[in-house]
């Protein structure tokens, strides 16, 4: 990732427009923000929640609340909870998110 042309700027979230994305199960709200080439997310799943798809892009990901479950292709499983984060790039391992408990997130990609 390559941040450039990006001058200092503050966001407030709350005033970002909330998009839904439904998932196999549950659903998923963004608010997103672009800087140049960067996309940076606030992103809520609700309790149940199970992607429907197997993501590849990359991402650098942190838990702000709830509980994250993270599946990757080759069948390793992770869970996070607030404060912890995952990397990974553009294409390296496909990975599917879930949630039992819902979760919000912090995403740059």
């Amino acid at each position: 990732m390559k941040m450039s042309d990006i001058p200092f700027q503050t966001v407030d979230w709350s005033t970002v427009e909330r998009s839904e994305h439904k998932g196999d199960a549950g659903k998923a709200f963004w608010r997103t923000r672009h800087f140049g080439e960067i996309r940076v997310r606030m992103v809520e799943y609700t309790p149940g929640y199970v992607a429907d798809h197997w993501c590849e892009k990359g991402h650098v990901l942190l838990v702000l609340e709830g509980q994250l479950d993270t599946e990757l292709a080759d069948g390793r499983r992770f869970t996070l909870t607030p404060g912890s984060s995952y990397q990974v790039a553009d294409g390296a391992e496909p990975h599917r998110s879930s949630t039992e408990v819902g979760a919000k997130l912090f995403i740059v990609d």
